[in-house]
């Protein structure tokens, strides 16, 4: 799809989840190549538009031309947005004729009333509040879970202070942080604290754990290493080893006992004393 000056516009695609972030990327977009007045306003009356046209002294072809040119761009634009929805969301606003009714359909739908946008604030205010690292979770990902809750309630208007962002990560994490998180409470001030230092005294103490774990996992591996003789590292010798001293060469099994059995009293050798 093209932008003005033949420049390609590329949209984030409405799945029916993050609606306001999908519509903030949306009217970026659509300022940027100069369709936005016509998403937000619609297209002008032909009244209004008459009534223009003949105080400056425009012929009818000329207004026709330019009421076409206008029916394009508003064209334009709602191919935009029925580009930027997917199949499950296109039936919505399939029989929409114009740009703005399009995206007049998806605000009421979406963006909803005081009412169920309080609701979901709450809900996102919630789900923040009972937020926790899982014991199998990196730190990156859990901070992008956590950052991607604290970015959709700004989108509803709630602003969280640096302080209670800082406490919240402090608190949450699991138990292997509990050590560097109670150094972070007991030499820096919460209140002014910036939460990207905290962050990366997080990620520095994360990056320290991968390099623990490596370096356990080749000592390891290297405990059970062989060596060309037969033995391990510890000193112990190899059961194949053991094995071939329990045999004779001549396959027969070799008995301890026949190393210390007596010769007969009238042998050869008992008399020879």
């Amino acid at each position: 799809m093209s932008g003005s000056g033949g420049s390609e516009v590329r949209t984030p695609i409405f799945s029916g989840e993050n609606y306001e972030f999908w519509r903030i990327k949306m009217v970026t977009i659509f300022k940027s190549i100069g369709l936005w007045n016509l998403v937000e306003k619609g297209l002008p009356t032909p009244d209004s538009k008459k009534k223009k046209k003949e105080a400056k002294g425009s012929s009818e072809d000329d207004r026709d031309e330019e009421m076409m040119a206008v029916l394009m761009r508003d064209a334009k634009a709602l191919g935009i947005i029925q580009n930027a929805v997917s199949d499950q969301i296109f039936p919505q606003i399939a029989n929409a004729d114009s740009a703005k009714m399009a995206w007049d359909l998806l605000y009421g739908e979406y963006h909803g009333g005081d009412q169920v946008r309080s609701i979901k604030l709450q809900n996102l205010i919630r789900e923040f509040e009972y937020a926790r690292m899982r014991d199998d979770e990196s730190l990156s990902s859990y901070l992008t879970r956590l950052n991607d809750l604290i970015n959709q309630m700004r989108t509803f208007g709630e602003s969280l202070s640096n302080e209670r962002l800082v406490q919240k990560v402090l608190i949450s994490l699991s138990k292997p942080y509990d050590s560097i998180c109670l150094v972070i409470e007991n030499t820096k001030c919460l209140e002014t604290v910036e939460l990207q230092e905290v962050v990366a005294i997080l990620k520095s103490q994360e990056q320290r754990f991968d390099l623990h774990n490596v370096d356990t996992t080749e000592k390891a591996f290297a405990s059970f290493s062989v060596s060309p003789q037969g033995h391990n590292r510890n000193g112990a010798q190899s059961g194949s080893s053991k094995f071939q001293k329990n045999w004779n060469p001549k396959g027969k099994k070799w008995d301890p006992k026949s190393r210390f059995q007596q010769r007969p009293l009238n042998s050869p050798a008992s008399n020879s004393y």
